[in-house]
């Protein structure tokens, strides 16, 4: 028998640990980093490429590059979240004959699940190298507020990557447990999990080493994507005021404006304002144009001020 790994598929960062003499160890990735970008490519010579290596050459390859797959996950292609996500994604969305949706690639469509499965393998393959073992067996985190088809096509992807899904575990009952095990007293817990695409408010007794959910909520559609593509939208309209172009008509520009518009949410937490720097983003017939706008924190809570407000009814829906 295989060992077992502990899989977090995240909306844009996935991880994979082990348990080893009773506590939990992240498997770093073959690139040497502990977080694996949830990130699916084919690149120009028709080969797949996964998290770091996909995520490299996502500027020059916008429509075969695949992310925040688990925005799509269990959803309907006529569903309002995968309309809506239709309007910002590089990539082509398809509906398949069930109204489940579909993601070209490399001009193949494939379904949310082969994605997910593509990065779970990556995953495992990690693990295998690290373990210098088989590894047959997996529990995977997801949002508490998944509904059953989402849950469903979870275990879908993991059995298509070769893994035999022991449990599917909530992500805040899986922080509380890292968080508590080792509490003797009583508490009751609240975990605020604002992800990438995801969120969810858990409300948990913990003490003795077990836990009771008492109340879940959140938004499946509210993450930290959703405040990079604020900040994307505030510098294409301060970009058209300016220039008079548009940078949403090109998309490799946008996957350039994507990446540092999360780099500049990041820094934000540490430093009062920022730079947005892209040279050579994009020309006209006067020739070459480029983009240097400053961002500052207040600015920044003011474009996301309401998705931050939308997380505080699940909260007291919970509570």
């Amino acid at each position: 028998m295989g060992r077992a790994i502990g899989i977090d598929l995240g909306t844009t960062l996935s991880v994979v640990a082990v348990m080893e003499g009773g506590d939990p160890k992240i498997i770093p990735s073959a690139e040497g980093g502990n977080l694996v970008p949830s990130i699916v490519a084919i690149g120009k010579g028709g080969e797949r490429l996964v998290g770091e290596l996909a995520k490299r050459q996502a500027v020059v390859n916008p429509e075969n590059t695949i992310f925040s797959i688990k925005r799509l996950i269990g959803r309907k292609f006529k569903s309002r979240t995968v309309q809506d996500d239709m309007k910002r994604l590089p990539y082509k969305i398809t509906g398949a004959s069930n109204g489940d949706c579909r993601v070209v690639m490399g001009s193949k469509e494939y379904s949310p699940q082969e994605i997910s499965a593509m990065i779970l393998q990556k995953l495992k393959a990690d693990a295998e190298a690290y373990l210098g073992d088989k590894v047959t067996d997996a529990v995977i985190t997801v949002p508490a507020y998944f509904n059953d088809s989402q849950r469903n096509a979870t275990k879908d992807a993991g059995s298509i990557a070769g893994l035999d899904v022991l449990r599917i575990i909530n992500e805040p009952t899986a922080s509380s447990l890292a968080y508590g095990m080792d509490k003797k007293q009583d508490q009751t817990i609240a975990v605020y999990d604002l992800g990438g695409g995801t969120f969810d408010i858990s409300i948990l007794d913990i003490g003795e080493g077990t836990f009771q959910v008492k109340a879940t909520n959140g938004d499946t559609h509210l993450g930290g994507d959703d405040i990079d593509q604020r900040i994307m939208d505030w510098v294409c309209d301060e970009f058209k005021k300016e220039q008079g172009i548009d940078l949403r008509q090109d998309k490799m520009a946008l996957q350039r404006l994507k990446d540092t518009a999360e780099k500049a949410k990041k820094e934000l937490s540490t430093v009062a304002q920022t730079e947005i720097n892209l040279p050579f983003i994009t020309a006209d017939a006067s020739g070459p144009k480029h983009l240097t706008m400053t961002l500052t924190r207040a600015k920044l809570e003011q474009l996301s001020d309401d998705l931050i407000e939308r997380s505080i009814g699940p909260c007291r829906q919970a509570l």
